[in-house]
């Protein structure tokens, strides 16, 4: 089987960095195994208008940009876990309300981790996404919102690889 060729900066169209980063002061406390983080590593391409994110790596930081605009709203980065996996040991986080609109660290925390999970690895992660859906309701004040409509406005779609 041929490995894809990983998703890098100038693979993709548009990438504007982070402009006013703050660093996230609650980090996922997920463990990736080796082979996720290599899969991690290979990156995930928007492929169509439904797909909301960019996903590629540099060193040992993921970068996660808007698939539209190419903005960077999330930098990543993974350090190595003695014996095996990897975790995040740091994020910075777009705090420029022209750029990205925050609602809470604990919601960045878990977009951040779906994006990873989620999008790039393509994992159903059920927990994640309710917690995502949880947080949003909750931010809305609302409980009238289909989880499904939550899930593709922060989300987007994942196409089958």
């Amino acid at each position: 089987m041929i490995e894809p060729a990983p998703v890098t900066r100038s693979s993709l169209r548009r990438v504007s960095p982070i402009v006013a980063p703050m660093p996230l002061a609650v980090l996922p406390a997920r463990t990736w195994s080796d082979e996720q983080w290599k899969r991690i590593t290979l990156g995930y391409q928007a492929r169509d208008m439904d797909e909301k994110w960019n996903v590629f790596v540099e060193d040992e930081v993921a970068f996660l940009h808007r698939s539209w605009t190419g903005n960077g709203v999330y930098e990543a980065s993974f350090s190595p876990v003695p014996g095996d996996g990897w975790r995040i040991s740091g994020v910075a986080v777009e705090s420029d309300p022209s750029r990205y609109r925050r609602s809470s660290d604990q919601y960045d925390r878990v977009l951040v981790e779906m994006v990873l999970s989620g999008i790039v690895l393509g994992e159903p992660a059920v927990d994640l996404r309710a917690e995502l859906v949880a947080l949003t309701t909750q931010r809305a004040g609302r409980t009238d919102l289909p989880a499904g409509v939550i899930e593709h406005s922060a989300l987007g779609l994942r196409s089958p690889q």
